[in-house]
This record gives C-alpha cells, structure tokens and sequence, in this order.
C-alpha cells in the first residue's frame, strides 16, 4: 500500500484506542498492533522514512488494514497480546518458547486425586502452574503428600460407592499418609481442607498449615497421645526447614513479579522471577526475536504480558530494570534503585546473564537444539547448495575405520529432517576383504546396506555421504550400479581434509561456504559418523574381539607388542621391518622369534 494509496482511507480510521491488523496481498495477517489513537499510529507507517529494512518491506506488504475499537488502553494492551498469541504474525515480536510445562491437577471427582500433567483437559478440573520444571513438580508433589493426608489411588469414590462399602482401606492408610475416605473414615470437608493446604505450600504459604499443626501437637499432647504428638512435630520440623530453603526473599516484598532484560541486535533475553509470600516460586528464561524497530520498552513490556498470562501470575508489582508503560489496572511498577527489590532485581539480573551466556556456548559448540522449522530451512539450503533434486529428510553417511593397520570395519549413520536416527545406525563387520582395501571395503558395505533396504521394500535415502574422497566414491558408485539404484538416489564423496564434496563424473569438486548452516549440518553428520565407528572399535577391542597378530607370537608378551605398535603404528609396518631395526627396538632375541615368526608365515 502506497502513501497515496492510505490517504483515501485514513480518514475513516478512528481517533481512539484499539489495534490494527495488516494484511499482505494473500490476505494472510503479517502485524498487529495497539495505539492510543489509531489513525495518528497507522498514519506514521505510512509518513515517515524507517531505518530498519523490515518496516519498510512490511509497509510494502500491507494491502488490508482492520482495525478494532476499544474502551481504554489497557484494553488495546490486553487485546494485542491475545492477537499476537493466537495468529503469530511474521513481524511481531516472536517469544521462542514452544515448550509445553507441567501442570498440578486437583481432578474435578469426588476427594479429588494431585497429580503431574501436561495436559490441560476442559473438564472442570483445577489446574495450578505450569511450573518450569517437571523435576520441582514432583518434588513438590512428594513434600505436599509427606504432610498433607491426600489419597494416591484412582478409586471412583462417589458416596454411592463409599456407602455401599466397596472399598477397603489400602497400607497407605496404615502408614499414616491417607484418613481412609474410601470407607467413609474422612469427610469431603476434611480433605478439601487439605487441598487448601497444598495451595498454600504451592504458593509459599508455609505459615497457616504450620501453627495449624503446632496447634493439633498440643492437642495431642495434653491428651497425653505422645507418640501422634511426636510425628506432628517431625512434620512441622519438615515444614520449616522447607521453608528455611525456599524464602531468599525478604518478607516484605510479598506478590512480586521480577523481571530482568539484555538485547543484542534483533534478539532480546528475559529472566522472570516470580515471588510470592516472600518466597521464590518460579523462575524462567526466555528468549524474543524483534522484526521492527521495536524499542527495549515495548519488547519488555510485550514479554512480560505473555509471561505473566502463561504462569498465571497473581502479582501486584512489577520490578523491571527501566521505566515501561505496563497499562494494566492494579500492577505498580518499579525500578527499584536500592534495597531488598534490587538485590532481587541483581539477582534476575545474573540469571538473565548466564542463559546469554550459556547459549552462546552451545552455539559455538555446535550443541543448539533446533526446531523443526530450523531444520527445514537447513535441508532448503543444502537441497539448494548441492542441487538436489529433492529435500534430503533422509540422508546417510559411511565411513571406513581400522585398528592399528588391521582389521576393518566400517559405520553408517543416518539422519532423518536434519536430526540423528539412532535406531537406523549401522556397523559393518567387513566379509569379503582381506587386509586393509578401503575401496573393496566401501564397495561392500554400500552394497549391503542397499541390498537389504531394496529387498525389505524399505524407503531409500535421498542423499548419501561417502567419507573418502573420489577412490571411495568410485568403490559405492560400484555397487549402487549393480543394484540399479543409479539416479534414484543421490551419493557424493566427501574429501576428508580440504572440506569439499565430489559427485560422480564431475572433475570439479563443490566447495560450500564455511560458514553455511549447510555445511555445518554436513561436517556434523561427518563427526557422528566418525564417532560412532571408533566408539565401536573400542568396544570390540575391549571384548576381545579383535586379537592383534604379534599376540599370538610365543615369547613375545604384550608389553613388546605395545611397545612395537605404538613406535612403528601397525602390524603392516612391522612386518616390513629388518631383524636389526627390530633389534634396536625390542633387543636381538625378541626380533629373531618376530622376523623367523613372519619368514615362515610366508613360506606356507
């Protein structure tokens, strides 16, 4: 949409608040935003020069604008933020968080069951979290049932049942753990006052169910019931040491949420941290992606209203580094520059700090985990770079490996939408050759591997990696002739030093940028296979499978056969060696049992 093309309608566009959505010619929505007065915020897309390349290409895209009119600000805010959740448009800013978190379930059913979900069911059912951390979840779980009397079973406890005697108590009744509702030994009051409890413990709230306890002591106690008394105490000891562990807040910053922000170009990271009762009960790192020019006070504030809906924040304040307009009734904002709220802040602060630093790590480690359409986008490219003439979901990679100049084995490992399939590696324990002959070696293995893929009706891969360079590649073109697999699927040799992949018949190699993702997922998929194919040498080594000839030589022990092959590398090596080379080795009597041990070998 051209600026002449918005004045025709720009006075039709509202002065008051509410958002705006842009559509692109495919009617497919690519932005939402929310404004104080809609046509003074539409008009500036369209009236001033952007120095992000992004704006201007949105601009360029919009063909159909709609917009909603709403009471107030905080409704636009409100508004924005459920647009952005549910449609997701490519220019908004994006949280990468994908992640499903666990949940505490209280089941709508009679004396309702506590447990870990990840499955939100519309059911009536009362779900509290989700939590960050599905290892606290059971802790969590694990303390509230050591001190509140919750059932464990999956009894269909209706009063009908109960009446009728159906059920007799389980070992977790006489164990302390249970009050037996499923014969009618605790009320549904009861035990409902013991949900109140969990919630308590969940939101830090030690305090009512501890001096409830202390009271229930006493009681026992002057009725002279010591050893109830006596459990009642270890349970508050329980609670209060729980308690010791979790407040790291002051008590005076009750309902808090704090957040703490680092941005770097087009990506902004954010640690929360939410409090409640005086108690740390969340923390979370997120990471967004900025498409506009979004200022660090919008990517905040968007950030934290997303986070706060996802976790259910209960919150009244909020501790955020630098001012934001937050336009939500009832939330105070703070920056606090000293005192207990800083030292929280400080405290975000650090978090934020080593998430940044962590994934730097694990990008430069090659160890980031991808999401599929990441992968994707990496197979497009590399589809792109090689020419191919389809996506390579599927692609395989062989390798030759020997120990110490002997005995040859090789690996295949496969990878499936640019992600390892383990249960598809393969070894090679080689058959028809004899001595070390990568080329025979790389022949028969391809051959085996499809042979028995074809024979099976099994799919083919659509890319396969020979690591070895052009004699290797000749040696698999060999056998994928004699199965007719030519042209159905695509194999490239890949030289193991200079990087560069060779395809059959072309005298040019093809070299990919070193910084490619293509080649990254390449050089990866080269690593595994080298590593899978040694990890099973060693294995075999350490089974004993592989003996090395010197050691089947009477009067020479293992120590000489160490020492020999570690100074000259290989049997090969040895073999090749005078009696006064070997001498000055191992000494004279040892090299003459080894040089008469090999002279009669070759004799017979």
């Amino acid at each position: 949409m051209t600026q002449q093309e918005f004045q025709h309608i720009s006075s039709t566009i509202p002065l008051e608040p509410g958002v705006y959505k842009y559509f692109d010619g495919s009617n497919e929505l690519v932005y939402v935003g929310k404004a104080k007065n809609l046509r003074k915020r539409i008009s500036s897309y369209f009236s001033k020069t952007f120095s992000s390349y992004k704006t201007h290409e949105l601009v360029q895209r919009i063909r159909r604008i709609e917009f909603t009119i709403v009471n107030s600000e905080q409704d636009a805010f409100l508004l924005e933020n459920s647009l952005i959740k549910q449609f997701q448009p490519r220019y908004n800013i994006n949280l990468k968080d994908d992640k499903s978190y666990p949940f505490i379930v209280i089941k709508n059913e009679p004396f309702p069951r506590v447990f870990l979900t990840r499955k939100k069911i519309n059911d009536g059912s009362e779900y509290l979290g989700p939590f960050t951390s599905v290892g606290k979840v059971r802790e969590l779980i694990d303390f509230v049932r050591a001190n509140i009397q919750i059932r464990s079973c999956k009894l269909n406890l209706t009063a009908t049942n109960i009446r009728k005697g159906k059920f007799k108590v389980c070992l977790e009744y006489h164990l302390g753990n249970c009050k037996g509702p499923c014969e009618g030994l605790q009320t549904a009051e009861d035990y409902q006052q013991g949900l109140v409890q969990m919630k308590n413990i969940l939101k830090g709230n030690l305090s009512p169910l501890i001096q409830q306890y202390k009271r229930e002591m006493k009681d026992r106690a002057e009725k002279m019931e010591f050893e109830k008394a006596e459990v009642i105490r270890k349970k508050i000891e329980h609670l209060e040491n729980y308690q010791a562990r979790s407040v790291i807040v002051n008590r005076h910053v009750n309902n808090a949420d704090v957040f703490s922000y680092v941005r770097e170009e087009n990506t902004a990271y954010v640690n929360y941290l939410m409090i409640q009762n005086g108690t740390i009960i969340q923390t979370h790192n997120t990471q967004l992606e900025t498409h506009l020019e979004e200022t660090d006070e919008e990517v905040l504030s968007f950030c934290i209203a997303q986070l706060r809906e996802r976790f259910n924040s209960e919150g009244v304040e909020l501790i955020v580094p630098f001012e934001i307009t937050y336009p939500q009734e009832g939330i105070v904002v703070t920056v606090p520059k000293a005192g207990d709220k800083k030292k929280l802040l400080d405290l975000s602060e650090k978090n934020v700090l080593y998430f940044v630093e962590e994934l730097k790590k694990k990008k430069t480690l090659l160890l980031q985990t991808n999401t599929e359409e990441d992968n994707l986008k990496i197979l497009e490219q590399l589809k792109n770079d090689l020419q191919l003439h389809q996506l390579p979901t599927h692609i395989e990679c062989f390798d030759n490996s020997n120990f110490q100049g002997s005995f040859p084995v090789s690996a295949m490992v496969c990878f499936k939408n640019g992600v390892p399939s383990k249960k598809d590696y393969r070894h090679f324990n080689v058959k028809t050759v004899e001595g070390i002959n990568d080329f025979a070696t790389m022949k028969e293995v391809v051959y085996r591997r499809y042979k028995r893929l074809t024979d099976e009706g099994q799919p083919l891969p659509q890319l396969v990696i020979i690591d070895g360079g052009k004699g290797q590649l000749s040696a698999a073109m060999e056998s994928i002739r004699e199965l007719n697999l030519a042209g159905k699927l695509t194999v490239t040799g890949l030289a193991k030093n200079e990087e560069e992949l060779f395809f059959p018949g072309d005298s040019e190699s093809v070299k990919l940028s070193y910084t490619s993702d293509s080649l990254k997922l390449i050089r990866r998929i080269r690593d595994e296979v080298h590593r899978f194919g040694i990890t099973h040498h060693r294995n075999k080594r350490s089974k004993g499978t592989f003996v090395n000839e010197l050691e089947n030589i009477k009067g020479i022990g293992k120590n000489t056969t160490d020492q020999l092959l570690q100074k000259f590398k290989s049997v090969n090596n040895i073999k090749k060696l005078t009696e006064e080379e070997l001498s000055e080795a191992i000494g004279t009597a040892k090299a003459k049992i080894i040089i008469d041990y090999f002279d009669k070998k070759q004799e017979a």
